[in-house]
């Protein structure tokens, strides 16, 4: 039996360009970063505005951007916020976080120094859980499918996005709420990843320029609403895309940095591909991991050439994270947003920040953007546009997902 088809029906965000998906996709067309001070911070962001006071003080920040993407993404499909649109236990939810409640974990830890155990919440742990946000999230619209949490570093968001499209698939889910959430803007994590010298001295994101030194912090939540072609035309849905392929592989390199010949990230792509039954060369855009480190870019770079061949001189590929900063766990599913978005329409962002290239990176890295996109065919005949959208995670995680806009007609 041919698997289901899945389509994405409804998209949410939360990022430093604002509330809302149409918000992050307009402000990087009009190249407007939402980067101040060295931070990508959400300061539009008020959970007020998605929960009550006292639900807010019941859930970490990470939580609560996650809840505020999937309440914007379940409306944007359509869907009654409290009514599912099929057999509850037919839904599932799939949030990925790299770190979950770090302000929670650090205001809890001097709790316990300053005050003693006693004082300790209750409440701690539950929101401390890398997997608070799935829960919370399949709390909010009553989901009683496949519920779980992702933790895989800075490839987690892409790897809850494919794991859904899988269930979907597998029979095991008639839709999923997929996404990722992140924010720590916290003193420890902004020391540590600086400790590391991973983080940007200069507090500009430039990827794959020659000046780059490091990645933005960044925080926010994107969640995506996944549904099988057999619900989405039963409901009469409003098709944006199609998830076509996903895969993922490991480095088995070393704990942060990525293998400098990028095989393993060309294996990831190539295998999405070949799940997609997509070739190199209908490929119209890359949403790159870019993230503004001189290893990343580079490897990141090497792999593209691998997996698409000549072709890869031939196809945009930008940084999402050039206008946001580097969303950590959640930097996936506002990526993928951000990529289907782009193909509705027919636009490569740009990549901000881009005037020096490096001699050693020598891709097509929109520094003039936005720009038309090439319309290809999907070798079924079909004109249609299909990127891929790549995450990359400390521990040596690749994640792909190729996505498409519908063929023309199609909908």
């Amino acid at each position: 039996m041919k698997p289901e088809r899945v389509f994405i029906t409804g998209v949410g965000a939360v990022t430093p360009l604002g509330v809302g998906a149409r918000e992050l996709h307009e402000g990087w067309l009009a190249r407007r970063s939402g980067i101040a001070d060295g931070l990508g911070a959400c300061t539009d962001f008020d959970p007020t505005d998605f929960m009550t006071t006292k639900e807010a003080r019941r859930s970490d920040r990470f939580s609560q951007v996650a809840i505020a993407a999937g309440v914007q993404a379940v409306a944007d499909a359509g869907w009654d916020s409290d009514e599912p649109p099929a057999d509850p236990t037919d839904i599932g939810c799939v949030i990925g976080s790299g770190i979950g409640g770090m302000a929670t974990f650090e205001s809890s830890c001097d709790t316990l120094r300053d005050r003693g155990p006693e004082r300790v919440s209750p409440l701690a742990i539950p929101l401390i859980m890398g997997n608070a946000a799935a829960g919370l999230v399949a709390m909010r619209h009553k989901l009683r499918g496949p519920v779980f949490g992702v933790m895989s570093a800075c490839a987690s968001g892409t790897h809850a996005i494919g794991e859904a499209m899988r269930m979907i698939r597998a029979g095991e889910a008639r839709a999923v709420v997929a996404g990722g959430a992140e924010a720590t803007l916290t003193p420890l994590a902004k020391a540590a990843f600086a400790s590391m010298e991973a983080t940007s001295q200069t507090g500009i994101s430039r990827p794959f320029d020659a000046r780059r030194d490091g990645f933005v912090m960044g925080e926010g939540a994107g969640v995506l609403v996944l549904e099988s072609e057999a619900l989405a035309a039963e409901r009469g849905a409003r098709i944006l895309g199609e998830v076509l392929g996903y895969a993922s592989t490991a480095d088995a390199h070393h704990l942060t940095a990525p293998e400098p010949t990028g095989r393993p990230a060309a294996l990831a792509i190539t295998r999405a591909l070949k799940d997609a039954g997509t070739l190199p060369e209908d490929v119209a855009y890359v949403n790159a991991h870019g993230t503004s480190t001189l290893l990343n870019d580079a490897s990141e770079t090497a792999a593209i050439k691998l997996a698409l061949g000549e072709h890869a001189y031939h196809v945009p590929v930008s940084s999402t994270k050039s206008a946001i900063g580097h969303l950590l766990g959640a930097a996936g599913a506002v990526e993928a947003i951000a990529t289907i978005l782009a193909l509705n329409d027919g636009v490569a962002p740009p990549t901000l920040n881009y005037e020096e290239p490096d001699p050693d990176l020598d891709l097509d890295y929109v520094p003039d953007g936005p720009r038309a996109l090439a319309q290809n065919g999907n070798g079924n005949g079909h004109a249609r546009l299909v990127a891929i959208s790549n995450s990359f995670g400390f521990g040596g995680h690749n994640a792909v997902l190729v996505i498409g806009n519908l063929p023309t007609g199609a909908q």
